[in-house]
């Protein structure tokens, strides 16, 4: 729950922070990103501690971590200072994804299960709930005790995960874990080429040249990891498994489309149409809903397939109806265009967490989790560049419209990389 309630609350708070230090959006702004970076160059790096040193271990470090953002929060310095925290969450919350889905492939294999289906059904409706709660939580606590109880929910979150990972996850097995070493060189370049390409993908226009630091550094970075008896990253596993890269990129085109709802659309409702923080929130309810029925249908390892279509139809669909929204749009079509978008989000996770769990490797499950989560915050990094570049200074329904158009080309690529993967139809025979 950690990761997505932070990667959601903080939705209604960038216009209450904004005003309260003279910020205008292009500084809040990173406040959204500088999670996402984190989390997308730290979760293959705790994925990767997961596998070598146990779940256990990690969740409680980084519990403690995210108490300690969460104190650091409550301190009103600046929009700097909340940014450096909001690294910190990210770096805190990456433990709790793969060290749940090695966990559960641990206990499978141990208890002969096949495909835990239902158990991961459950897994992707706790984010997925949270996911989209998110903004009505936010809205609701900045209204009662404003902006900085988002950060101060997270010291009682996380004091409770870290007595439930002490009651409840198994004690790390030592021994075999430690006997391999950590490719330290291996992933300072994973980082540093990552971060590169992630800055480049927030202002493509004015920073071009980092193409050329990408290339440079992920040259080194295969180099190394070619030549390494224990690399981070096993690139040869990855390059003859199709498959995980094509989960990886339905990931990451579902959640662009998803995140650039999930903000675009509540600035939109907050600035356009006025509404409160609270009551931008409360919007976004049908979005849960409908995304945790969605999860909680989908507990079966069949139809795989069927489902990835409906959300790539249903994300087709509904940017196409964002098109005729306007300024006197009814509330009911609003709220029923959320549910749409929910559809969508609660079939996606559950579907693409199965197909990951059927393609990693056992001894790889927590870093290929954690690569799927940073396709995921990918994602949402360049959903937050499109919704910087089709609002400009005003979240107004011409830019709404525009945002509307990028979304129906995103949603039409992940249309046809569905349709085309040959994988998907083999794994439903």
């Amino acid at each position: 729950m950690l990761n997505p309630i932070n990667s959601t609350l903080i939705a209604v708070a960038l216009v209450p922070i904004g005003h309260s230090f003279g910020a205008g959006p292009g500084q809040t702004a990173w406040l959204i990103s500088a999670l996402y970076l984190a989390t997308a160059v730290g979760q293959p790096v705790v994925g990767l501690l997961v596998d070598r040193y146990g779940a256990r271990r990690v969740l409680l470090g980084g519990a403690v971590l995210v108490i300690i953002a969460g104190i650091a929060g409550m301190i009103p310095l600046s929009v700097e200072w909340l940014t450096g925290v909001r690294v910190v969450l990210g770096l805190g919350t990456c433990a709790g994804f793969p060290a749940a889905m090695a966990v559960l492939r641990h206990h499978a294999e141990a208890s002969g299960q096949g495909v835990p289906a239902r158990v991961l059904s459950l897994l992707s409706m706790s984010a997925q709930t949270v996911m989209v709660i998110g903004p009505t939580l936010g809205g609701l606590l900045i209204g009662l005790f404003g902006w900085p109880a988002i950060f101060a929910v997270n010291i009682p979150l996380a004091g409770l995960s870290l007595v439930l990972a002490l009651l409840w996850v198994p004690k790390d097995d030592r021994g075999s874990r430690e006997a391999k070493p950590i490719d330290v060189l291996g992933i300072a370049l994973f980082s540093a080429t990552l971060l590169a390409l992630l800055f480049f993908l927030m202002n493509p226009g004015a920073e071009s040249w980092l193409l050329a630091v990408v290339a440079v550094l992920g040259a080194a970075f295969t180099m190394v990891e070619l030549r390494r008896t224990t690399p981070f990253l096993d690139l040869r596993m990855l390059a003859a498994n199709s498959a995980i890269l094509r989960t990886y990129l339905r990931q990451a085109l579902s959640f662009m489309a998803i995140y650039a709802i999930m903000f675009g659309y509540v600035q939109w409702l907050e600035t356009t149409r006025r509404l409160s923080e609270e009551a931008a929130g409360l919007m976004l309810l049908p979005m849960s809903g409908t995304a945790v029925c969605a999860a909680a249908f989908s507990g079966r390892a069949s139809g795989i397939r069927g489902r990835l279509i409906t959300v790539a139809v249903a994300l087709v669909g509904g940017s196409a109806l964002l098109l005729f929204v306007h300024d006197g749009t009814g509330i009911l079509a609003l709220l029923a265009l959320a549910a749409l978008f929910g559809l969508a989000q609660g079939l996606t996770s559950v579907a693409n967490q199965t197909t990951l769990y059927r393609e990693a490797p056992a001894d790889q499950m927590g870093t290929a989790s954690g690569l799927f989560r940073t396709a995921q915050y990918l994602g949402a990094i360049v959903a937050s560049t499109l919704i910087a570049i089709c609002y400009g200074p005003h979240a107004d329904s011409a830019g709404l419209h525009r945002l509307a158009v990028a979304l129906v080309v995103v949603s039409g690529v992940l249309l046809a990389v569905t349709l085309l993967d040959r994988g998907l139809r083999a794994a439903e025979v």
